[in-house]
């Protein structure tokens, strides 16, 4: 072979090692590129998984609270309704609020997550804090979407409407008799609830964290996330509590005249003899149920996303 031919070869075979180098290292890039997504798709899974496991255990207490904001009586009452109903009924109404909440807060924690890096891509210069307080309450609006969920759970939850038999035939028979706008009665309420409070919750959870103790171990890690997540939930909720009874007013009215929130606050407001403090019947049941509810949301979605984020 002349050093010609050798020449040739010796430059042919460097640009085919070249090449197999270049695809070598081309290929790594688009591996570590994948998982992102499943990352991103995780935090509903974080939020829903959370959601589920607060529902099993909370919705009795749940039960018990919804009498107190309806007809406005104590918690002994409320229990004695209850019991004269029999064990069957605690559980009655459960599906409209586990697909309501477990769906609900995997979109709060999902959009959350999302709204979140679109607004910091889109501009980058906005300061953190306003980033997270935007991202909360439009994750919060958009969850709004899930309005007729709440709305059939409050209908089956009112023992005056024991002719539905279960979340199906409430569906079938709001929609069928009074359209889609009577499934979404109720909405303003939420809208002024969802974003702001959501705003809130995600503006403060990991700061208020921050002030208790350091966790030593895994025990105490979760602990600080029960506390944490309980103590801004609880808060949260007791401070949007009067939103929450014009709420169930509204919703639990099938047909009929549609009264405003404003209108609705204000019937209330007249027919438990214009003490504003009649606004908080059950609130303290329902700070404690917070307490437990926001304590093992904010506890088990850490977990989860601990547990399942791939490394």
């Amino acid at each position: 072979m002349t050093n010609k031919n050798m020449s040739l070869h010796q430059d042919s075979g460097g640009l085919l090692n070249n090449a197999k180098t270049a695809e070598m290292q081309v290929q790594p890039t688009s591996e570590t590129i994948s998982p992102e997504p499943v990352h991103e798709s995780l935090e509903f899974f974080y939020g829903g998984g959370a959601a589920f496991i607060n529902i099993m255990v909370t919705f009795p207490l749940n039960k018990v609270l919804f009498r107190q904001q309806l007809h406005g009586i104590g918690v002994e009452r409320a229990f004695a309704q209850l019991q004269r109903e029999g064990p069957a009924m605690i559980f009655r109404g459960v599906l409209p609020p586990l697909l309501q909440k477990t769906t609900s807060t995997a979109l709060m924690f999902g959009l959350y997550d999302q709204y979140s890096k679109m607004i910091r891509h889109q501009f980058p210069s906005i300061p953190v804090s306003s980033a997270k307080m935007l991202a909360a309450v439009f994750s919060g609006t958009s969850e709004a979407i899930l309005v007729p969920f709440e709305r059939v759970q409050t209908v089956l939850q009112d023992n005056r409407q024991k002719h539905y038999r279960n979340t199906i035939h409430v569906f079938k028979d709001l929609y069928s008799k009074y359209g889609i706008k009577e499934l979404y009665r109720g909405l303003t309420p939420i809208l002024l609830r969802n974003g702001p409070s959501n705003a809130v919750f995600f503006g403060f959870r990991h700061e208020l964290k921050d002030l208790l103790p350091e966790a030593q171990t895994q025990t105490g890690n979760i602990l600080n996330d029960f506390v944490s997540g309980a103590v801004l939930g609880a808060s949260i909720s007791t401070v949007w509590y009067p939103i929450n009874v014009v709420k169930t007013r509204m919703m639990v009215k099938v047909g009929g005249e549609y009264l405003s929130f404003r209108q609705t606050f204000w019937n209330i407001y007249y027919e438990r003899g214009k003490r504003l403090y009649s606004l908080f019947y059950g609130v303290h049941l329902n700070f404690s149920r917070a307490l437990i509810s926001w304590g093992i949301i904010n506890a088990s979605y850490e977990l989860l996303k601990q547990t399942f984020t791939p490394r």
